[in-house]
């Protein structure tokens, strides 16, 4: 069951990887609003790294931003959080694949390979929530300055970019947490307490046997 359990969340850890990386690259975190486009035939979108403009006839143009210091706090700030995301996330996938019960590294036991998938699922739900502030502050930006009646700038709206970060989020925290859930805390077993006897003879022809004395240095007992 524990097997199963990290190999599923460590499956679902790849895959939020693979789309917070699509998420990362993606160019559609906005639409221009069709409510307020001249033209039902041309599009605007916007990313983390460009704004790109289309058209019905299938030519796209791009721009990338131009200045880095200039953009605005939340854009960069996003943009750092989606990086440490899929930094955080690699390292978590590295750890994972470490710690899974079924893979053999030297004589490393199993206490050991149990913290080191807790410490893979913490990361993955730890990447997952970097995500997850990313798009929601990204999304509630696009959603302020559209309902904003003073807002004199071009209106946007969700894009599909945003929907992939909150997929990604939601595996990757889900997957963390089944790796986690997947390390019972187990409570040693005591040894059993083992006695061996001393057999002596006394001068007298009566044999004496003594029990020798515990592991826990309590008192010895002597049987005649």
């Amino acid at each position: 069951m524990a097997v199963g359990l990290q190999v599923v969340g460590l499956v679902l850890g790849v895959v939020s990887w693979c789309l917070q990386s699509s998420c990362t690259s993606s160019q559609v975190w906005k639409v221009r609003s069709q409510a307020e486009s001249l033209s039902s035939s041309q599009w605007q979108f916007e990313g983390l790294w460009m704004s790109c403009a289309a058209t019905s006839l299938g030519s796209v143009q791009c721009s990338r931003f131009k200045t880095v210091l200039g953009l605005p706090a939340h854009l960069q700030t996003c943009r750092a959080l989606m990086i440490l995301s899929l930094l955080v996330g690699l390292a978590s996938i590295i750890v994972s694949v470490l710690g899974l019960k079924c893979t053999k590294i030297g004589r490393t036991s199993e206490h050991v390979k149990e913290q080191i998938a807790l410490s893979g699922g913490i990361t993955f739900i730890l990447s997952g929530v970097f995500s997850l502030t990313a798009v929601s502050w990204y999304a509630a930006r696009v959603i302020q300055d559209f309902y904003d009646p003073l807002y004199g700038g071009v209106r946007f709206e969700l894009g599909t970019g945003l929907y992939l970060g909150w997929a990604a989020s939601f595996l990757a925290i889900l997957g963390g947490s089944m790796l986690c859930c997947s390390c019972r805390k187990t409570s040693p077993v005591p040894p059993a307490r083992q006695f061996s006897y001393n057999y002596s003879t006394t001068s007298r022809g009566q044999s004496i046997y003594r029990a020798a004395p515990p592991s826990d240095d309590s008192s010895s007992k002597a049987y005649v």
